[in-house]
């Protein structure tokens, strides 16, 4: 028999993780929401038999608790819960936030419960509850370690892979899940700009762009993101760069700081990977104003 579970928020993150881990015969005892009605559903989904707004009333009888409530009530709930007495001893507490880590959940271990964070390192936008959202991807993991062994088993079970981090490196996970995943987006919509700029259709844009999206991944996983680099930064082209400036200057000043920033640190990349040499790093410079630089 699996160890019980009792998902506490019913977001997007709680809905998949219950219905997902229900259906890998995993039993959920009971689902908790701030509203009961969205703790009623997800209890629907996953065949639990309790479902309420009072976390405590379903936590207290629950081997492991997943608290996916919005990052910024995470420690307040977990503090009710604790003060109510509602973590068994040697249950897991374990949060799916990606920007905090388990620290935050140190409530519980005045109940004598453990503690871990475990993230699953995937875009939850929309959820189809028609597949298993979580296979193939990876989830972050750190914490006690009863609470690390539990998690790992659950991830496996996901057929996830699990992905130990330090729990000091919480922060720096998360912002780099942030530059490549949201900071992509913003990426894109500065290219998709530009182009709608030389003429092409904004239905068009990304039909265009994705071939070229496609590629630079497909790239970055087989050679790694320094073979990956191509195009005038690499080649130490500022003739061609200092022509970009030109035109983003007449046309879209507003995306030319970034513009520049992104030369900047490509090529710092590119000197890294002793790609360009270090006079060639000087040069492209250039294209960096000294009081542009972001304030640390």
């Amino acid at each position: 028999m699996k160890p019980s579970i009792a998902i506490v928020g019913c977001g997007r993150m709680g809905t998949a993780l219950a219905k997902t881990l229900s259906d890998r015969s995993w039993p959920i005892i009971g689902t908790s929401s701030l509203h009961r009605i969205s703790a009623q559903k997800v209890a629907a989904l996953c065949h639990a038999a309790a479902a309420t707004d009072q976390p405590w009333e379903i936590t207290s009888g629950a081997d492991i608790i997943f608290l996916t409530t919005p990052d910024g009530v995470i420690a307040s709930v977990c503090n009710d819960i604790a003060r109510h007495g509602g973590f068994s001893a040697g249950a897991v507490v374990l949060h799916c936030s990606g920007a905090h880590a388990s620290t935050i959940l140190s409530a519980a271990h005045q109940n004598q419960a453990w503690i871990g964070s475990m993230h699953p390192l995937q875009s939850f936008a929309s959820v189809d509850l028609s597949r298993n959202p979580f296979k193939g991807i990876r989830a972050a993991i750190e914490g006690d370690a009863a609470a690390i062994s539990l998690a790992t088993r659950i991830i496996e079970d996901l057929e996830a892979t699990p992905l130990h981090i330090a729990t000091s490196g919480k922060p720096l996970y998360h912002a780099a899940a942030v530059v490549a995943s949201n900071f992509l987006v913003t990426l894109m919509g500065a290219a998709s700009r530009m182009i709608q700029q030389a003429g092409v259709s904004s239905e068009d844009a990304l039909v265009v762009l994705k071939p070229l999206i496609d590629g630079t991944l497909a790239n970055i996983e087989q050679a790694g993101v320094y073979q990956a680099l191509t195009g005038p930064v690499v080649r130490g082209d500022l003739q061609t760069i200092e022509t970009h400036i030109r035109a983003m200057e007449e046309t879209m000043p507003d995306i030319l700081p970034l513009y520049r920033c992104l030369v900047h640190y490509t090529a710092l990349l590119a000197r890294e990977g002793n790609r360009i040499s270090e006079d060639g790093l000087s040069v492209l410079q250039k294209v960096w104003k000294p009081q542009e630089t972001p304030v640390s």
